[in-house]
């Protein structure tokens, strides 16, 4: 069996692999938070499969190669360029379960417990990413279900070296097992805690990715896994049934779509809103009378005011379509709209943030996205999540996967504002079978009717920000893939009204000059952990690369 694993090690680091380095690739090419999961999605490209067909089988290899975040027990959004021209979006994002209530977090006295929306098995949003993953390779997938899932189980039965990053996280929560009791046999093999460097193997996940396999969403939704699913978050005092995983259906939905000037941009609607935002952003920074210098002060300055404007708009008028109205929402993306807030903006000092009548909410950093595309031109741009890094760090021993604690991303307090951010608006308050606002940012860039940019970030609230920045990089000041990701990273989210910036990353000249405008500046060691492609139509190369921010992340193409 080791010697199996080995060669599988073997084949997996037979690619080039070089983080901050642009790479290149006619055939295909994949960008993800996982080298085994990139290579995964290659293979399936080499063997005939097309971008959604490998976009499904690097999903479920993150699954397996990086349980900080990728997951079958959460969920995410996706947008396809087909290949024929046409663009749209696939939301598999996690739902509320039908018992939940408005105030089900809140105590007698109306005020939240402490934990209960992140830290217990109420948190827990009913799972997408199965269903998102094979609705859309049914309808868009070349090749065998059940073939875009060897790597993946291969992987979970034979083991794979444990990465040193996530060897730290097992140390840690081996070192608290009162606080994680859950996480105990997760991390461990045969009762030994899993090192650095040693196998490790999850024959229970290997189960349930075979069950998968064998009957596609069907297995997860009705069968076995469903009622042990169910049977163990009942055990934790959760309320998921499984009439609410019966009733999970992904959907898929017409993208945002806006214009840069030769450019077309679609991302995710609602429930993301990062299609919404970044579009905003997008329509400001077109009408900016001179366009600032990358880098300057007047640089950061333009942004922090741009996000500032769209942030705003993002928490007051954003939530689940399907359950809230939103009657500005084609005035938000209008461009007469964005020239109105552009015109609001002093150029000169910061502006302020005032939550009078604004409620924000607060939302895990800890998502992980993925980038792909093949020679036909298709592409795919996937954003999934487990909420905080490892989710809710609860896991049925039988089935061998964490799950999510998405229920965190509602408005646990309605009608409650503070000037700390942590609250949110009526539109994306609790409601049953309800999706959950979210920041994540898949986006697909097209130029002359084929992809040119396919790009998204892990990072809460912060994705929208950085795809943005991304985005300008490349469209505006013409950045190679590689450097448009590791370009300097700001973010301004209205509420904290505070301009955060990357360590390291700015002059303290910069900093300086932004205090001196009014800023209240807070450094962050990283924002964002992008994952991108960028199409050459001239040479019909591929260039991908992947954030060096991101441990284990890496770029498989040939």
């Amino acid at each position: 069996m080791k010697s199996l694993s080995i060669l599988l090690l073997l084949s997996f680091l037979n690619f080039s692999l070089a983080f901050s380095q642009n790479h290149y690739g006619k055939n295909g090419l994949v960008a993800s938070a996982s080298t085994y999961a990139s290579q995964a999605g290659l293979e399936i490209i080499k063997e005939g499969g097309n971008a959604v067909d490998a976009s499904v089988a690097t999903a479920f290899t993150l699954a397996v190669t990086w349980p900080f975040a990728g997951n079958i027990g959460g969920g995410g959004f996706m947008v396809i360029h087909t290949g024929d021209g046409e663009v749209t979006t696939f939301d598999f994002r996690e739902k509320a379960p039908l018992a939940s209530t408005k105030d089900m977090f809140l105590d007698e006295n109306g005020n939240l417990k402490s934990g209960s929306n992140h830290n217990t098995a109420l948190a827990i949003g009913v799972p997408g990413t199965v269903a998102g993953l094979y609705d859309a390779h049914q309808k868009y997938g070349q090749i065998s279900w059940g073939k875009l899932m060897d790597r993946a189980i291969q992987l979970a039965e034979f083991g794979f070296p444990l990465p040193q990053s996530l060897a730290k996280d097992f140390y840690n929560f081996a070192q608290n097992p009162d606080r994680f009791p859950e996480m105990q046999e997760f991390i461990r093999n045969d009762g030994k805690l899993v090192g650095f460097g040693e196998y490790w193997k999850q024959p229970a996940l290997a189960k349930t990715l075979k069950n998968i396999q064998k009957e596609g969403k069907k297995a997860f939704y009705e069968g076995k896994i469903a009622q042990t699913l169910v049977d163990y978050i009942q055990s934790q005092d959760g309320i998921i049934t499984m009439e609410d995983l019966a009733e999970y259906e992904s959907i898929e939905r017409k993208p945002i779509h806006s214009t840069f000037n030769d450019y077309d941009l679609y991302g995710m609607p609602l429930p993301s809103s990062g299609g919404v935002a970044v579009t905003q952003m997008m329509n400001m920074w077109g009408q900016l009378d001179e366009i600032p210098k990358m880098g300057s002060v007047h640089y950061y300055h333009t942004l922090a005011e741009i996000m500032r404007k769209a942030f705003k708009d993002r928490a007051q008028y954003l939530g689940d379509m399907d359950y809230a109205e939103i009657p500005e929402l084609e005035k938000l993306l209008s461009e007469a709209y964005a020239k109105e807030l552009l015109n609001e903006i002093d150029f000169e000092k910061a502006g302020t943030s005032d939550s009078t009548d604004i409620q924000l909410f607060s939302e895990g950093q800890e998502t992980t996205h993925l980038s792909v595309m093949d020679a036909s031109g298709m592409a795919v741009s996937m954003t999934t999540t487990l909420e905080q890094g490892y989710g809710v760090k609860m896991q049925s021993p039988e089935l061998g996967f964490l799950l999510n604690n998405e229920m965190g991303d509602f408005n646990a307090v309605p009608g409650k504002t503070n000037n700390s951010g942590q609250i949110g608006t009526p539109a994306n308050t609790i409601e049953p079978s309800k999706r959950m606002l979210s920041s994540m940012s898949p986006f697909i860039v097209m130029k002359d009717n084929q992809p040119f940019l396919v790009i998204g970030s892990p990072g809460g609230r912060t994705i929208i920000n950085t795809v943005f920045q991304t985005i300008l990089a490349t469209l505006v000041y013409d950045y190679p893939m590689n450097q448009s990701i590791e370009a300097p990273k700001v973010h301004h989210q209205w509420l904290p009204d505070r301009l955060i910036y990357e360590e390291y990353k700015m002059a303290p000249e910069t900093l300086n000059s932004l205090e001196e405008m009014g800023h209240e500046l807070q450094m962050r060691s990283f924002l964002g952990r992008l994952m991108g492609i960028k199409f050459n139509a001239e040479t019909g190369f591929m260039e991908g690369a992947a954030d060096s921010g991101s441990p284990d992340g890496g770029v498989a193409s040939y």
